[in-house]
């Protein structure tokens, strides 16, 4: 399937009707013997060995605030795919560096979207929009076409990401992987400078963390939670997509 965000085309675009939540065997995993194998490794060590482990059935989800997952894990497979949920609330130029990605890597990018009839921003709640416009077809997407996905959390990201490991059993069954996770600012920062890696405008405005344009803000200073410009006002911190499993 072919679809357009603006004149951009994509590989195909998966909205709530194309999604099939299949029942598959999942591959089996020791993920505390994982992350004490992986507690010292780098992050293409810990793709290379998703890649090899899961093959087509491991993917990469973004929100294209910068590019640095998606050159790791173009650099180990060129083809891995690469999933983006089009929430319909997306800052212009977050949609404009996803045009950019999709010319320097040639993406094998798949767009998820919610059905046209889902609840909005301004009419519900901001737990009720990222649950209907973002999580669930994110998670019934995922479940359908792949074993494992890999985002790419840090623990600098926030005091309530301080203890992310690098693999995970999502809410779903699915393996989570974060290869970024043990990376410090410093050597995150030096990878993306010595890689000349694309990063959304927006960081320069201020925005540290960036979601939907309606509920996105930029941070008041730079010793600031990253992630306290989303969902002003409320005690929310985090869309769904990355609340563990043990966790509502």
């Amino acid at each position: 399937m072919s679809a357009a965000i603006g004149e951009v085309r994509v590989k195909r675009t998966v909205t709530m009707d194309d999604m099939a939540s299949m029942s598959r065997c999942r591959p089996s995993i020791d993920a505390d013997e994982l992350n004490t194998r992986f507690e010292s490794c780098e992050p293409l060590e810990v793709i290379e060995w998703a890649t090899t482990e899961f093959g087509d059935r491991v993917c990469v989800t973004t929100s294209f605030a910068d590019l640095l997952l998606i050159d790791l894990a173009t650099s180990v497979n060129p083809g891995i795919e690469v999933v983006f949920v089009d929430t319909g609330h997306h800052f212009p130029e977050t949609l404009e560096i996803m045009r950019e990605a999709l010319h320097r890597y040639s993406l094998n990018l798949t767009v998820v979207r919610p059905p046209e009839d889902s609840v909005d921003f301004g009419t519900c709640t901001y737990d009720e929009c990222c649950q209907v416009r973002k999580v669930e077809p994110f998670n019934r997407y995922l479940i359908g076409s792949t074993d494992a996905w890999m985002s790419g959390l840090r623990r600098d990201d926030s005091s309530e990401r301080s203890t992310t490991p690098v693999v995970q059993i999502d809410r779903n069954g699915l393996v989570k992987l974060n290869p970024l996770t043990l990376w410090s600012t410093d050597q995150l920062d030096g990878y993306m400078a010595r890689r000349g890696i694309l990063v959304n405008p927006l960081t320069a405005e201020g925005y540290s963390s960036i979601g939907c344009m309606p509920c996105t803000a930029p941070t008041d200073s730079a010793g600031s939670d990253k992630r306290a410009g989303r969902w002003m006002g409320s005690s929310k911190t985090e869309c769904g997509i990355h609340l563990p499993a043990d966790r509502g």
